[in-house]
């Protein structure tokens, strides 16, 4: 094939892939590296793929794209992985994929590829979003084809070739980051025992180390987006770098888990997501207020599955964008304000307020009313206990 566009972020693995598909198709190599917030030299990074192989370099600034249509979508549905994972790295993927699709067609490429390995989920997200999007293209996974057992054998790989790289044989854990999270796996911890080690983390201090005083912050929502940080109307991603420095410095956004892998293999992941981590408490705050109890209950319970959709790499998928008009719908109303106390690693909601609010303090009341009249709840209890009466009945 002539040529092959590769999805590039100047890591170990796609370092080394530059020179091995090269080699390996003897094709015209067009790295792509996303900018979706990973605050990294990128011209470095592009001029590190050219002097390892590759003729031309895309860089593409994707944060805003990022943020508004892939983070906020995901954030509005309150999309959580198995009680703990919010996605950080899943849902950056169908994004990166899908520009690599859009330079792929206008290269007029044979094929696209990616570093993920042949056991992690990042294959399927990929792979599953290029099919979506091009059919016919022609897929190479190098951790699926060439010599290498483990990143070990990239290492000596990149030393030999002179590949300059930051993982070593002393701490080969992967690293992936963007605007919306850091996560951490392989390597030391590997073993679920391990305490990461302390000089991991970048994007959130030890809890115990965050300031002794709280700080209060103000989140105000737009049919489900969060549109302003303390009164200061912001993009999306300013907003969220904004949150990410004010909720990091408070040690808030720290979760280690272990999480089952869509191949079907359990992993075991440090993430840090601190604005996520305070955009989801305080959207579930202004939700609190806006929607009407079945209809929370029915989105609550579709929760699961659309987050395994964005989990396993379905972005694309009917299922997805037929739930995510659902999901909008419901958030035509979740508009207001969050109030928030930060403390050492906590996200306290301390107010809510919304034009569309549901509660009434007239029935909620626990003082004197003239709204409620209790006597009615007699027959509403009465009513639905029938079933079961009749269920003791037939029992005994």
């Amino acid at each position: 094939m002539a040529k092959i566009v590769l999805a590039y972020s100047g890591g170990l693995d796609t370092s080394v892939a530059i020179r091995w598909l090269k080699e390996k198709y003897s094709a015209e190599i067009i790295a792509f590296c996303a900018d979706i917030g990973q605050g990294e030299d990128l011209e470095k990074i592009a001029d590190k793929a050219k002097k390892t192989g590759a003729s031309k370099v895309y860089i593409e600034d994707l944060k805003e794209e990022f943020v508004n249509d892939y983070v906020f979508p995901m954030l509005r549905a309150n999309a959580v992985y198995e009680a703990g994972y919010l996605m950080g790295t899943s849902i950056a993927r169908p994004l990166i994929a899908k520009k690599q699709i859009e330079i792929a067609i206008k290269e007029k490429a044979e094929a696209v590829a990616h570093g993920a390995t042949g056991k992690g989920n990042d294959q399927v997200r990929f792979e599953l979003t290029y099919y979506s999007l091009k059919p016919d293209i022609k897929v190479i996974a190098p951790w699926r084809e060439w010599e290498f057992d483990s990143r070990s054998s990239l290492i000596e790989y990149a030393e030999k070739h002179r590949i300059p790289v930051e993982a070593t044989k002393d701490k080969p854990y992967s690293i992936d980051q963007n605007l919306f999270h850091i996560s951490y796996e392989g390597g030391i911890l590997e073993d679920p025992w391990n305490e990461p080690p302390k000089e991991m983390h970048k994007m959130v201090i030890p809890p115990e180390k965050a300031p002794n005083k709280p700080i209060y912050i103000e989140l105000e929502y737009k049919k489900g987006n969060p549109v302003a940080l303390n009164g200061e109307k912001l993009s999306p991603a300013e907003l969220l770098s904004k949150l990410n420095k004010i909720a990091g410095e408070n040690g808030i956004g720290r979760i280690d888990l272990v999480e089952n892998r869509y191949v079907g293999i359990k992993s075991r992941g440090v993430y840090e997501t601190p604005g996520g981590t305070v955009l989801h408490i305080a959207h579930r705050a202004i939700e609190s207020l806006a929607l009407d109890r079945e209809l929370m209950h029915l989105r609550d319970s579709l929760i699961p599955k659309y987050a395994e959709l964005v989990y396993y790499g379905y972005w694309f998928s009917p299922e997805r964008l037929a739930l995510q008009k659902f999901i909008d719908e419901v958030q035509k109303n979740v508009t207001g304000v969050v109030r928030l106390k930060l403390y050492k690693g906590n996200c306290i909601v301390t107010g809510r307020k919304s034009p569309y609010s549901l509660y009434s303090k007239d029935l909620a009341t626990f003082e004197k009313d003239q709204v409620y009249n209790q006597k009615d709840a007699e027959g509403f209890i009465k009513i639905n206990a029938l079933r079961l009466k009749l269920a003791k009945r037939i029992i005994e």
